[in-house]
């Protein structure tokens, strides 16, 4: 019961990790206020939680709604935010539409900033801590996914930066970057075109079933949630099943 009495809001709940990080945090006495743009999916897992969870709706794009998510979970105190919620969209360079490359970067990117923002005030004073989702793709480059590995590039720089600066202020900030995950964000059909798909499978987990379940990542953020991971900040976990090893 490493979250006993503790409130942590996840967002991306509806699905993949985040469901599975508001499972493991409920069931690890946490009261978990979980978001989503996807009601349906963001009521099936309060479903599948009961009553330690409290579902909010919002939109990641709406800054207004990603800090009424903030000030919702904070009602009674906030010690940990997982920022899950985010979206993939890949294809070639030269087909890739100047407002994709944008809204990856509000989704996956300036969402995770201004939660981090509201939620800052209230993690100072309960000596709380944030762990945001990067990716394998937020450390090195992947064909095909420019604005992908921007948005999450910069999610890797905002966690180094958050940590040094609210270190002091007893907060610490960590990241998780998984590598493949079998989610449906991840099982979507891949974008028009001729690929160069033996440039593609190169980035490819090297293990044996080397591809993560949700619930491989979820441990991952639990950890570096938990007091057994208090004198980690500014680490940025890779579980990737060696996706990243050359």
């Amino acid at each position: 019961m490493r979250f006993s009495g503790k409130r942590v809001l996840i967002t991306g709940a509806a699905s993949g990790i985040g469901r599975a990080t508001a499972i493991l945090f409920a069931r690890e006495g946490a009261m978990v206020t979980i978001g989503d743009i996807n009601t349906a999916g963001l009521t099936e897992t309060a479903v599948l939680i009961g009553e330690a969870a409290r579902p909010v709706a919002y939109d990641a794009e709406d800054h207004d709604s990603c800090c009424a998510l903030v000030a919702a979970a904070a009602e009674g105190g906030l010690d940990v935010v997982c920022n899950v919620a985010g979206m993939l969209k890949w294809g070639p360079t030269e087909d890739f539409a100047a407002a994709d490359f944008e809204r990856l970067l509000r989704i996956n990117t300036t969402s995770v900033f201004v939660i981090c923002q509201a939620a800052l005030p209230h993690l100072v004073k309960s000596s709380g801590n944030i762990v945001n989702i990067g990716s394998t793709s937020g450390l090195r480059g992947m064909i095909y996914t420019a604005g992908y590995c921007a948005s999450k590039h910069a999610v890797v720089g905002m966690t180094t930066a958050l940590a040094a600066e609210y270190a002091a202020r007893g907060v610490r900030v960590n990241a998780v970057c998984p590598g493949h995950v079998t989610t449906l964000m991840t099982q979507q059909a891949p974008p028009a075109g001729d690929l160069d798909w033996d440039m593609v499978m190169r980035g490819m987990p090297k293990l044996v079933d080397g591809s993560c379940a949700p619930e491989d990542i979820a441990e991952a953020i639990a950890y570096l949630a938990s007091q057994k991971a208090r004198k980690a900040t500014g680490t940025v976990l890779v579980v990737d099943g060696g996706q990243l090893v050359s």
